[in-house]
């Protein structure tokens, strides 16, 4: 059920939003140097890296200067990147991650191999069902960036208080997970983004 809602949604949505993903890309394209999507890999279902698809937001090379973007105008972020970031509009592209089946519209969000290696046992059961795009945690830190911007020490702040928590969170997912939920989550997501 869960899975083929996922194929009926993300392709209604990419044929519906595909205006909108030209603009996008164009925009992209032509604002600044580099390519139109970013490919970053992340950690899925049974711990199996993917290539998760977004718009690039920052200028090439920038993964170099650090993993974590910290607050809204980080100087690595393009002018449009900040943009697509704060309507969420450069995650679009993992309606594609969703439709391939790496991915799920709703699941724990994947991170990145660095963090994950530093998950306990308890924590790694996260990675046994597929990463979504949204979930409680997404909800929850909505602006974790601007959270992380008010920190001395960002990383730290992301790995002691701010990824345990997310972490139970996608727990909690997993207990409650279910087609109800799901849409819950959804809705919720689509409202945030527009009360932004």
């Amino acid at each position: 059920m869960k899975r083929v809602f996922d194929i009926v949604f993300s392709f209604t949505a990419l044929l519906l939003l595909s205006p909108l993903l030209i603009v996008i890309a164009l925009l992209v394209g032509l604002s600044s140097k580099g390519g139109v999507f970013y490919r970053q890999s992340r950690v899925g279902k049974n711990n199996h890296d993917f290539k998760l698809f977004k718009f690039r937001t920052m200028h090439t090379d920038a993964e170099k200067k650090g993993l974590l973007t910290v607050g809204g105008r980080d100087p690595r972020i393009t002018p449009i990147g900040y943009y697509l970031r704060k309507y969420k509009l450069d995650e679009l592209p993992q309606l594609l991650n969703v439709l391939f089946g790496s991915m799920s519209l709703v699941g724990p969000r994947p991170e990145v191999r660095k963090y994950v290696e530093l998950y306990n046992t308890e924590q790694k059961k996260v990675l046994l069902i597929k990463p979504g795009i949204t979930d409680y945690a997404s909800l929850q830190y909505f602006e974790e960036n601007e959270l992380l911007s008010r920190s001395k020490d960002p990383e730290e702040t992301y790995i002691k208080e701010i990824m345990p928590a997310k972490l139970e969170l996608n727990k909690r997912y997993i207990k409650e997970a279910g087609f109800i939920t799901d849409i819950k989550i959804i809705w919720g997501t689509v409202r945030r983004i527009f009360s932004v």
